[in-house]
């Protein structure tokens, strides 16, 4: 078989072509009215540069008896044969021809950097809105001004026009089914505000004398102003910010506008966190994700970035290097700024943490630099009140006598129920003890232990619980602490409650400790029994409750107690061990513990044993 090969030219379907412009580039129709007012923008731009003078502006009309909508301009405007080469080929728009044309030796400082069009396809997003396309034009000093007439077929006609100023006027001839467009002038109004608020042009509605569009923006000034800023951002975002971030950087990516902490929770990362985002002042999107960090999902705002680039439906920006670039250096900004209020303006910061505290500290648990900044600045509740992980961390020195391998010891409750009995015990100690009563603070915590062993600072976390090596010489001043004996481990097992006994010097007969965990075992345990759990989860918890040893509350008997000696020393059997069993139980319910029903009846018949013995009555 013979080899053969030859070239073939693209065979394009121009209405084919015109109808995927019209229908499936752009996933609003409003996009058509972003695309020529942004083209009316660039012509205003470039007659003023050859004209000090010239301010410029772009009128928007809306027809209802004609069923159209006019966007003019008094801009630099086109001759007939530039009417002919750049609006009627798809892909060689003028403002990209300039800008690929002027071949800027910097790749960063683009000579047409004000302009904003760049793909050549802006007109024909028209044919979304209408089934026919009007352009009337004059080019500035020009002889003769042109007509330029499209509709869904191939063909475009183009005649002289009687338009005597400088600039062009779009018309488009609506579709049926977008005739109310003309009938409700909000739509266009709302739609100019969307896309064209912020750009330098005023643009004006059916002849108004005020501007549709804000142009000017606090936070686009070169000098910003904070409070400025503030007002303008409850005006234009609908919410107060707690706090403004004003950004102005040109390396390693240009960056304007400002960022701000919204005052709207979103506690379990409740979407992804997105910003106004803008270039060359014409909005591409109010909710452009992935530029800020995944842990700033409390930040909102709205920056230009003139080095990015636009999807060709300028709905998006292009995910690219500069994309990427710019991601990298907004966080660096945040951290780097929230990092500076830790020096400047702490309570502010922790004001800022504790309104999100749920998105900082889960974040900050697979973020070292972001936890590093919490260890600083996040306040624990403890025994002897708010402290940061860093205050925490400097009162915890280990007692070198008995902690050969601990620098700091950090003793924790994770149980709401025993703060006030924990902050009692801890009275008088120099350490304090940190209540992680917030689902995230236990793990925080952990996390952050674990940064100071890495730093050098050996640091050992621990519960306060008398099972804790340490704690009950230590915290409690407890002497030979044991296990009660098995009869009485036994006799007391309806509490649930591992039971130990030891000598301390106070009038309490029994002292209570809780596990959180007990009861949520104990919980786990009923649904069990009824059959509800799930096999997923019953493995989940089999994997954390499972095992010989079981979460449990713990009980320590006051040996040194003259009605604790002498019940100890007597068989379970007689009045005194029904005494001890309901210090015991009352022990757990003055902690917290909720009784068990074995324990509930128990104590009933205990209560009616010893009304029976001071009667005189032989049980």
């Amino acid at each position: 078989m013979s080899e053969w090969s030859r070239r073939i030219p693209f065979k394009v379907d121009v209405a084919g072509v015109i109808q995927i412009m019209g229908t499936s580039l752009y996933s609003r129709a409003e996009a058509a009215l972003r695309e020529l007012l942004q083209n009316a923008h660039d012509a205003v731009v470039r007659r003023r540069r050859g004209d000090l003078g010239y301010k410029g502006r772009i009128d928007v009309v809306a027809d209802p008896a004609a069923g159209t909508i006019s966007i003019s301009d008094d801009g630099v405007g086109l001759t007939p044969e530039e009417a002919e080469k750049y609006l009627g080929t798809l892909g060689i728009g003028i403002t990209g021809m300039l800008r690929r044309r002027a071949g800027s030796p910097d790749p960063v400082r683009d000579p047409d950097e004000d302009l904003i069009g760049q793909f050549g396809i802006g007109l024909f997003s028209a044919f979304m809105l209408a089934d026919r396309l009007v352009v009337e034009s004059r080019r500035q000093g020009a002889a003769e001004a042109v007509r330029w007439s499209a509709g869904d077929g191939p063909d475009i006609e183009i005649s002289s026009s009687p338009r005597t100023e400088p600039g062009t006027t779009v018309t488009l001839h609506l579709k049926p089914q977008y005739a109310a467009l003309v009938d409700d002038a909000s739509q266009i109004e709302a739609a100019v505000k969307e896309y064209a608020d912020f750009l330098p042009v005023p643009i004006h509605l059916n002849g108004a004398g005020p501007r549709t569009n804000l142009i000017e923006a606090s936070w686009f000034a070169p000098t910003p102003d904070v409070e400025a800023i503030e007002q303008e951002i409850l005006t234009y975002f609908d919410e107060s910010p707690l706090h403004v971030i004003p950004i102005r950087v040109e390396q390693p990516t240009s960056i304007a506008g400002a960022l701000y902490v919204t005052p709207r929770r979103t506690p379990g990362f409740a979407g992804e966190p997105v910003l106004t985002t803008t270039i060359r002042r014409m909005v591409i999107s109010r909710r452009t994700a992935g530029l800020l960090p995944e842990w700033a999902s409390f930040v909102r705002g709205v920056l230009e970035l003139a080095d990015c680039s636009p999807t060709a439906s300028r709905e998006d920006l292009a995910r690219d290097a500069s994309f990427q670039r710019a991601r990298t250096t907004i966080e660096e900004i945040l951290l780097g700024h929230f990092e500076s209020l830790i020096r400047s303006d702490p309570q502010r910061l922790q004001s800022l943490i504790a309104w999100h505290r749920y998105s900082w500290a889960g974040s900050a648990l697979g973020h070292p630099r972001l936890r590093g900044l919490m260890a600083r600045a996040y306040q624990y509740t403890t025994s002897i009140g708010p402290m940061t992980f860093e205050q925490i961390l400097h009162r915890s020195r280990a007692d070198g006598l008995v902690e050969a391998d601990a620098d700091r010891v950090i003793w924790y409750n994770t149980d709401r129920r025993q703060e006030r009995w924990v902050n009692e015990l801890f009275q008088g100690q120099d350490s304090p003890c940190v209540h992680t009563l917030r689902g995230f603070e236990e793990s925080l915590l952990v996390m952050m232990a674990a940064d100071a062993n890495e730093s050098g600072t050996a640091t050992d976390l621990r519960i306060a619980s008398p099972g804790t090596p340490g704690f009950g010489a230590q915290v409690l001043g407890l002497q030979d602490l044991e296990a009660a004996p098995v009869r009485w481990q036994l006799f007391l097992e309806s509490s649930g409650a591992k039971i130990m006994v030891a000598t301390f010097r106070s009038e309490q007969p029994a002292m209570a400790f809780l596990n959180e965990k007990h009861d949520l075992a104990r919980a786990f345990d009923d649904l069990g029994k009824q059959g509800t759990v799930p096999p997923g989860f019953r493995r989940l918890i089999e994997s954390q409750y499972g095992g010989e040893d079981k979460p449990r509350n713990e009980v320590i008997l006051n040996r040194g107690h003259d009605l604790v000696s002498r019940a100890l020393d007597q068989k379970t059997t007689m009045p005194l061990a029904s005494v001890l069993r309901l210090l015991v139980h009352n022990a757990l319910t003055t902690a917290g513990a909720a009784l068990p029903r074995a324990a509930q009846r128990e104590q009933a018949e205990d209560l009616s044993w010893i009304a029976d013995c001071l009667k005189g009555k032989t049980p």
